[in-house]
C-alpha cells in the first residue's frame, strides 16, 4: 500500500535522509524509533506529503506523491492521508465536533453526514457528551482522541502519528496505544508512528529504527 524507494533529502549541507525503501501493506501498524536526529520525523513529513524529497519516489495507493502538483497534492493528502500530532493542533475557537469536521468541510463533504459521521467517531472514542466542548474545556486525553476522530474523518488509507503520546501522562498515552490498535484491528487501519515510547513501539507489528538516516534495523 505505501512503497518509498531511494529517499533522500538533504538539509543544506546535511544529509538526512540517506536511501531509504520501505513498502508497508495496507492494516499494518509500523513504529518508527530512534535516536533524535535520526531522520524520523524527517522520513515521516515526507510520507505524509509535508514536505518532499530531493529524490526517490513515495508511492501510497498506487499514486506517486512525489510527482503530483500542489493542488492534486492537497487534494490527495485530504482524502487519503490522517494526521495525529504530540500537540494535538486543534483549532481553539472550535468545538470538538466543529475540530473533527473540519477536513472534511475543506474537501466539500456534505455538512450534514460529516456531522454525523463526526458524531459517530467521538461516540467510539468516548466523547459522546464533549460535542460542544471547546480545546480548552477538555483534557489532554480528550483533545488526543478529538485529533485521532479528525484523522479518520475522511477514511484515509494511512495514518501518520508523530510522537502522538508525547504529550500525554502515562494513563493516557497507554489509553492512545490500545485505542490504535483497536482502530487497526477492528477497521484494518494503517498506522506509521514515530514514537521514542518503547511501550508503543513494541505493540506495533514492526518496529524500524533509523540511525543516521537510515533504516538500520
Amino acid at each position: 500500500m505505501i512503497n518509498i524507494t531511494n529517499l533522500t533529502k538533504n538539509y543544506q549541507n546535511l544529509q538526512v535522509l540517506k536511501g531509504i525503501n520501505l513498502t508497508i501493506p495496507k492494516g499494518e501498524m509500523v513504529a518508527i524509533v530512534g535516536a533524535s536526529g535520526a531522520g524520523k520525523t524527517t522520513l515521516l513529513q515526507i510520507m505524509g506529503s509535508l514536505d518532499k524529497p530531493d529524490s526517490g519516489n513515495v508511492v501510497i495507493n498506487g499514486v506517486d506523491i512525489t510527482t503530483l502538483s500542489s493542488q492534486k497534492l492537497a487534494a490527495f493528502r485530504n482524502t487519503q492521508i490522517g494526521f495525529i500530532f504530540q500537540f494535538h493542533q486543534l483549532l481553539p475557537e472550535f468545538t470538538a465536533l466543529e475540530n473533527v469536521c473540519f477536513p472534511a468541510w475543506i474537501g466539500h463533504q456534505p455538512k450534514v453526514e460529516t456531522e454525523q459521521r463526526a458524531m459517530e467517531l467521538l461516540d467510539y472514542l468516548g466523547l459522546k457528551e464533549r460535542y460542544h466542548h471547546k480545546p480548552s474545556q477538555l483534557s489532554g486525553g480528550e483533545q488526543q482522541r478529538v485529533a485521532v476522530a479528525r484523522a479518520l474523518i475522511n477514511k484515509p488509507a494511512v495514518v501518520f502519528a508523530d510522537e502522538p503520546s508525547g504529550n500525554l501522562d502515562s494513563h493516557n498515552a497507554d489509553e492512545l496505544h490500545r485505542l490504535f490498535l483497536q482502530l487497526q484491528q477492528e477497521f484494518n487501519q494503517t498506522f506509521v508512528i514515530v514514537t521514542h515510547n518503547e511501550q508503543l513501539a513494541d505493540s506495533a507489528n514492526r518496529k524500524l529504527v533509523m540511525r543516521d538516516g537510515l533504516i538500520v534495523q
